[in-house]
């Protein structure tokens, strides 16, 4: 069986970029990262993290599936089980559930966070709502000025422009289900 190639996250950002008029320093400056890290990333010289990749669709104006996304457009999205398109970096591994429908508003993730890992000193904040579903292990949630322990079974629902990040501080690898409900300006092409 054919494996189909991972999505081109650098060229999906160097096209959107383009459609948006914007230079390396423009995007930096309304993303907060650096011209250097952006332009790595475009080059795949650079594997994004969640709240980079964040940091960008909200600059853009697109949901994070759009670097994700085939071209196609289709009115049902199928994954099969560990088939959906990955991004890993820094001990976490975001795993698409379900992309390609137009206008799409949802965005389900299934997360591995390894030991260690998470997003602590990037919070990150964008439009929408987020729901958070601890399917195995442990993990720290901060939202706002607010934590929450997370164990098997435990969710969180929450506006998502509060700051927001999390820490695996087990010694296991924690899996949770992250459903993103964005409120987003769609980019054409």
């Amino acid at each position: 069986m054919d494996e189909k190639p991972g999505p081109n996250v650098g060229l999906r950002l160097r096209t959107l970029r383009d459609q948006h008029g914007l230079s390396l320093r423009a995007l930096a400056e309304e993303c907060g990262l650096s011209i250097n890290a952006i332009s790595l990333i475009e080059r795949s010289e650079n594997s994004p993290t969640v709240s980079t990749l964040h940091r960008l669709a909200t600059a853009l104006g697109v949901p994070i599936t759009y670097f994700f996304q085939e071209d196609t457009r289709q009115m049902v999205a199928f994954t099969k089980r560990d088939k959906g398109l990955q991004s890993q970096s820094e001990g976490v591994v975001m795993e698409s559930l379900g992309i390609g429908l137009p206008n799409q508003q949802m965005e389900p993730f299934r997360m591995i966070i390894e030991p260690g890992s998470g997003n602590i000193h990037d919070p990150i904040a964008h439009s929408g709502e987020e729901f958070v579903y601890c399917l195995q292990g442990e993990i720290l949630y901060f939202i706002g000025d607010r934590s929450f322990r997370l164990e098997e079974g435990d969710s969180l629902l929450f506006e998502a422009m509060q700051p927001h990040s999390y820490i695996n501080q087990t010694q296991k690898p924690v899996t949770i289900l992250l459903i993103c409900l964005g409120r987003f300006s769609y980019a054409s092409g």
